[in-house]
């Protein structure tokens, strides 16, 4: 409760924070080229200065189609440096999201499902049978445990 409420009233806020990672700006270069940039009025409140200059910026990363809006700053200068953090660390978190979709395509193509149809082998101890799927070659399970096979 703050010192200046009278009445006993509680005051409450909320706040969502998204955390990315800081990337260093030698790890990621993006050319100029790729980059369409725009300046515009900021909103929301902050007066006559807000309301006369273009301070907000908005970036799109064109390969990728990632847009960023700025307005946290009262200078332009420091929205486009605001801005290109924040776009490096989306291009990032965008490779590095296809990467691991790669990986887990090549894992699954690797393992299987796991259901019936992916077997190799089948080993049946009380019937004393050993049935190769791949191969089609059956044996007996004690010579199979022996390593006759």
């Amino acid at each position: 409760m703050p010192p200046t409420e009278k009445r006993g009233r509680v005051h409450s806020s909320t706040i969502t924070v998204a955390v990315l990672d800081e990337i260093d700006e030698r790890e990621l270069v993006i050319p100029e080229r790729e980059l369409d940039w725009d300046a515009c009025k900021a909103s929301g409140s902050g007066g006559q200065h807000l309301q006369k200059t273009e301070s907000a910026v908005t970036v799109k990363h064109l390969p990728t189609g990632i847009t960023v809006r700025c307005q946290s700053e009262r200078s332009q200068h420091a929205n486009r440096v605001i801005a290109m953090r924040i776009l490096r660390a989306r291009i990032v978190e965008l490779r590095e999201r296809e990467a691991g979709a790669a990986r887990s395509h090549q894992r699954r193509a690797q393992i299987g499902s796991g259901m019936r149809g992916d077997k190799r082998r089948t080993v049946r101890v009380l019937d004393d049978t050993v049935t190769d799927h791949a191969t089609g070659r059956s044996w007996r399970f004690k010579d199979y445990r022996r390593g006759a096979w």
